[in-house]
């Protein structure tokens, strides 16, 4: 008799994943979002809408699931030498991409999720960031340091509340006061 085999990463799952946001983020360049439809998403993709209903729930919940990919950082936190410069560029670089049209898109995609798993996720990313910002300034020899819920509180808080309700208000100065106010 064999063993059973584990799923296998990259395997058919992986590709379903992959072709279902890949066909999610063509039709957003195509189809308004209030016109686009799970069977408009499975077309694209090859697959079938039942397929999409049996991993995502419903539209909202793929959606939010794309937006959380989306948002999972590209790039390592650009490393200035300090660890206030450190968040300044992290910070500003999520407020611009978050300002943007499809950036505020997929904020609303993720906050609108009624599953916390892809805010979740999101957050876990920002984590990661902070903590090798924090792990930098560490070896620097910079103290005393925040901690990374400090960070969250003090410059994520109110970066997202505004993002989510007053982006036009954003600017450099908010995010070099609320730095420097979790700094202190």
């Amino acid at each position: 008799m064999g063993e059973k085999s584990a799923v296998r990463p990259g395997g058919r799952s992986a590709r379903v994943q992959r072709a279902v946001h890949e066909a999610v983020q063509a039709l957003d360049e195509e189809v308004p979002r209030d016109k686009l439809t799970v069977p408009q998403v499975a077309e694209r993709a090859g697959v079938t809408p039942s397929t999409i209903y049996r991993r995502w729930g419903n539209l909202k919940e793929l959606l939010a699931d794309v937006a959380a990919e989306r948002l999972q950082p590209d790039a390592p936190v650009a490393d200035t030498g300090s660890l206030e410069g450190d968040l300044m560029a992290w910070a500003g670089v999520y407020m611009e991409e978050m300002r943007s049209t499809p950036g505020q898109q997929m904020l609303a995609d993720t906050l609108g999720s009624a599953s916390t798993e892809q805010r979740q996720r999101c957050l876990q990313a920002q984590q990661d960031q902070l903590r090798l910002i924090l792990s930098r300034a560490e070896a620097r020899g910079e103290t005393p340091l925040p901690t990374v819920e400090a960070l969250l509180d003090g410059i994520m808080a109110p970066l997202t509340y505004r993002l989510s309700y007053a982006p036009q208000t954003l600017s450099k100065a908010c995010l070099e006061r609320w730095v420097a106010a979790t700094l202190r």
